[in-house]
C-alpha cells in the first residue's frame, strides 16, 4: 500500500483545498494520505517563515497571482470555499484537539468538519464556545477532544511532531511526504498522483 504523509494546519486555506482533493487521488491510486496535525504557526517560528499575506504584502503582483492560482484551483475541482472573514485564525486549540483525535481516534472526521468550518461556513474557530457548539452540532465529542487537548501528552505531541515536520525540511502547510521526499502546496499533487502511479 503507497503512503503519502499529508501535514496540515486548519488555518491554511490550501491544506483545506489539499484535504478536498484527496479523496479523489486516493480513489485513483489506491493510495493512503495519513493526516499528520502540525502547528503552523510553531513551524513558521522554527524556520523564519510567514504567510504568504505576510511575506508578500508588498508585492502587489505576487499577491495577485497567489490569489488567481487559487481561484482556477477551486474552479478546476469545483470546491465549495469561503475566505473566513476571521483569517488568521489562532489555531492551537483546534490542533490540540486534531492531535487528540490522531492519538485516540476520530482525526479524519474531525479534519472534514473542522475544514468545513474554517473554509465552507466560516466560522470563528479560535472561539472555544463556537468550537464547542458547532462540533458538538456534527456529532464530534467536542466536550472530550477539548478536555485532552489540554493534557501534557497531547501538548508534547503537537510539538514533536511540528519540530520533526521542521527538521525534515517542513516550513509551511500543506507539506507531503512519500518516505523522505518532500513535496509542498496543493499544486504538487499532481506530482504526487504521478509518482503514485508511476
Amino acid at each position: 500500500m503507497k503512503t503519502v504523509e499529508f501535514q496540515f494546519d486548519f488555518g491554511s486555506p490550501n491544506a483545506y483545498l489539499a484535504h478536498r482533493v484527496i479523496p479523489q487521488i486516493e480513489a485513483r491510486t489506491g493510495a493512503t494520505f495519513t493526516y499528520s496535525p502540525v502547528l503552523l504557526g510553531g513551524l513558521f517560528k522554527l524556520t523564519a517563515n510567514q504567510s504568504p499575506m505576510m511575506a508578500f504584502s508588498g508585492i502587489p503582483n505576487k499577491m495577485a497571482y497567489e490569489n488567481l492560482e487559487m481561484r482556477r484551483f477551486i474552479a478546476r475541482h469545483a470546491i465549495p470555499f469561503q475566505m473566513n472573514p476571521h483569517f488568521p485564525v489562532n489555531t492551537l486549540l483546534m490542533m490540540r484537539m486534531a492531535t487528540a483525535a490522531a492519538m485516540d481516534g476520530g482525526l479524519k472526521e474531525l479534519a472534514d468538519m473542522a475544514f468545513r468550518l474554517m473554509w465552507e461556513t466560516p466560522k470563528k474557530m479560535d472561539d472555544p464556545e463556537i468550537v464547542a457548539t458547532e462540533l458538538a452540532a456534527a456529532g464530534i465529542d467536542s466536550a472530550g477532544l477539548m478536555q485532552r487537548a489540554q493534557d501534557s501528552d497531547v501538548k508534547q505531541r503537537l510539538m514533536s511532531v511540528t519540530e520533526d515536520a521542521a527538521k525534515r525540511g517542513a516550513f509551511g502547510s500543506p507539506t507531503f511526504f512519500i518516505g523522505e521526499d518532500i513535496y509542498f502546496g496543493k499544486n504538487t499533487l499532481r506530482e504526487i498522483e504521478d509518482r503514485l502511479t508511476a
